[in-house]
């Protein structure tokens, strides 16, 4: 971490083209979440990628922001007295975020990894993270979620459907239409092109 230089070359072009995909309108709708959520307590970021990056780098604004997402008494993060200044313990810190996130309902394909924040890497996945926990948030609607609900996107939720016996039996007298039918097919009228031509 502490020994890294400058990118150059095809290592330059992958870091670029992951930045290009921080979107700063999405921050901005983020950081008014967490505010809403976590309280006024938490602060405000400086503007842009970086200035995020440091409001959420040592894991305490993640961790009282999944914590708020649970009723009280059941809080999953456990939130030192004064915040973390040492490297691991504020990896640490993300990693339990992370865990808790996990454990809320976020899926493994939308979390990002300890070392996107805390080295700034892909702080695009980490805007992700927080859309999903944000979004699955706003489904679940047992009243923990704090902020306007249309910051996101509801999750699709399962319907199931109960028949009875005779619905079941009415079904199977019934054909498809992805089974097709033949009801006044006939081949009158068709053409298929001109015969095949034979020359010797």
């Amino acid at each position: 971490m502490a020994n890294k230089g400058p990118a150059y070359g095809m290592s330059r072009d992958v870091q670029s083209k992951i930045e290009k995909k921080y979107d700063d309108e999405l921050e901005d709708r983020l950081v008014e979440w967490i505010v809403a959520q976590c309280g006024s307590t938490v602060g405000r970021p400086e503007r842009g990628r970086l200035g995020f990056q440091v409001w959420l780098k040592n894991g305490i604004v993640l961790s009282r922001l999944v914590n708020s997402l649970y009723p009280d008494g059941s809080k999953p993060v456990k939130i030192p007295d004064s915040p973390p200044t040492m490297v691991f313990k504020q990896m640490e810190q993300i990693a339990q975020f992370l865990k808790a996130a996990e454990d809320y309902g976020v899926i493994k394909t939308d979390m990002f990894q300890t070392v996107d924040l805390f080295e700034a890497k892909d702080m695009a996945a980490v805007q992700r993270t927080l859309m999903a926990l944000g979004s699955l948030a706003v489904t679940k609607n047992d009243g923990n979620y704090h902020g306007d609900p249309n910051w996101f996107m509801k999750k699709a939720q399962e319907h199931k459907r109960e028949f009875t016996e005779s619905q079941l039996k009415e079904g199977k007298n019934i054909i498809g239409l992805q089974m097709g039918t033949n009801k006044g097919a006939s081949q009158a009228g068709m053409s298929y092109g001109r015969p095949r031509q034979i020359i010797s």
